[in-house]
């Protein structure tokens, strides 16, 4: 697996799947997908965008080391040059629950990044932060996964992790150069498809996701992992 030529790439669940079980059984996946089902609104999105819910959580590491450490609880921040909607302020999310760290799956997914991360970067000491994102969808109202637009992250790497996708339509991850072209486009469709990132060579987005049954729920969960080198 490689992220050449361009930056990144998309891996489809059934590679994925076999990636993820160098690095650990997924024996409790019912209960780390069910995680998704109790997250708290992401209030900081500016009014009119009442549709994402999210938690998260901080973790450090060492390249080459699938072992982590989780940090203390603390705010994410981005700078406006990454995120010119919500940029250049703390935001505060409810935490992960622990039970989801400390999981099978969890730690499968993060021993396969550390090791392939980390052959990218051999010497990294990695702040990493973890995201769940549950993206609602309604009749009146469609969901936007990057209400930022086309953007970059400000980080080394990333992995954006599908869990979970009910009675939505559309939702393509689009990957541009850092110019704006255009590189290539995908859409995570069956739990554990995956983009892998290199978030200093491209910008990425998703486009919004709409109810197929106007009538039903409708989400898309996904995991997002950052790794940004922070030597010491």
């Amino acid at each position: 697996m490689t992220l050449e030529p361009h930056g990144f790439a998309f891996v489809e669940a059934a590679r994925m799947r076999r990636e993820l079980a160098a690095h650990g059984e997924l024996s409790d996946w019912a209960a780390f997908a069910a995680s998704w089902n109790d997250m708290p609104l992401d209030t900081h999105l500016p009014d009119g965008h009442r549709y994402r819910r999210r938690r998260h959580a901080t973790l450090s590491a060492r390249a080459g080391d699938e072992a982590f450490t989780r940090q203390p609880h603390g705010p994410h921040y981005q700078a406006r040059e990454y995120n010119a909607l919500v940029g250049g302020i703390e935001r505060w999310f409810e935490p992960v629950d622990d039970a989801v760290v400390e999981g099978a799956t969890f730690r499968a997914i993060l021993g396969f990044c550390l090791r392939f991360f980390g052959g990218l970067r051999p010497a990294a000491r990695w702040h990493i932060e973890c995201h769940q994102f549950r993206i609602e969808a309604r009749r009146d109202a469609e969901g936007l996964p990057t209400p930022e637009g086309v953007h970059r992250d400000g980080v080394d790497y990333v992995l954006v992790l599908l869990v979970d996708r009910v009675n939505i339509e559309s939702g393509t991850t689009t990957i541009h150069a850092t110019d704006g072209t255009p590189l290539g486009s995908f859409t995570l469709a069956s739990a554990l498809d995956a983009a892998l990132v290199d978030d200093s060579r491209v910008r990425h987005g998703v486009t919004p996701v709409r109810p197929v049954d106007p009538s039903r729920p409708a989400h898309r969960d996904v995991l997002v992992v950052t790794f940004h080198d922070r030597p010491v």
